[in-house]
């Protein structure tokens, strides 16, 4: 029998570890390969987590030249930067291809991503989860489809005429243009994390 500890999860470009902290929680040995601790385009930390041979994989890759969300941008965007970002994409391609995971997920919201790698598996917003909000967002890889637990989304919308429907906007929409309002939107819902630990253990 293989124990929790004994199964290392890459979690690259992690962030604040909200989508591997289920298995954090469990006893898994996870591994957070964020800035400004572990650089994914350092060719050493490359070959370390290879060496690793990871039992799971968790790729949220920087969303800032892929998301629809920031298209307005694009074309401001310089080449050092799209460049710099494709870069990450592929690190963690090669280490993807290069590992033997039982299983292995990219997550970017919907955008430009699926030109570089087709169609995503699964399209999911956090309020199928549990988390009464809206962000669409795609998933790729090889791994087990998670369970929905569908809340209704508390976002403003029109009733078709000229007055709101009385709901609350979620906190995610309401947060103010700060320094940190991409960081905060960035984390990935904690429904979904779970949901997705449930079945890919």
């Amino acid at each position: 029998m293989i124990y929790p500890k004994d199964k290392i999860i890459l979690d690259l470009c992690g962030g604040t570890g909200a989508w591997s902290k289920p298995y954090a929680d469990s006893g898994y040995t996870v591994i957070n390969i964020t800035l400004p601790y572990y650089d994914l385009l350092d060719e050493k930390i490359v070959r370390y987590c290879i060496s690793l041979n990871p039992y799971g994989i968790l790729f949220a890759v920087e969303c800032t030249p892929w998301a629809n969300s920031g298209a307005r941008w694009f074309d401001e965007r310089s080449p050092r930067e799209i460049f710099y970002y494709s870069k990450l994409l592929v690190k963690g391609l090669r280490i993807i291809m290069e590992t033997n995971s039982v299983f292995w997920c990219i997550e970017n919201p919907v955008g430009k991503m699926k030109d570089f790698l087709g169609n995503p598996i699964m399209t999911f917003n956090p309020f199928e989860f549990g988390d009464p909000y809206t962000k669409k967002t795609n998933l790729w890889g090889k791994f087990n489809i998670p369970v929905k637990n569908v809340v209704e989304p508390l976002v403003e919308s029109l009733d078709g005429h000229t007055n709101p429907i009385k709901r609350f906007p979620s906190k995610m929409h309401l947060l103010p243009p700060t320094a940190d309002r991409k960081t905060l939107r960035s984390i990935t819902p904690s429904g979904f994390a779970k949901a997705f630990y449930e079945v890919n253990q």
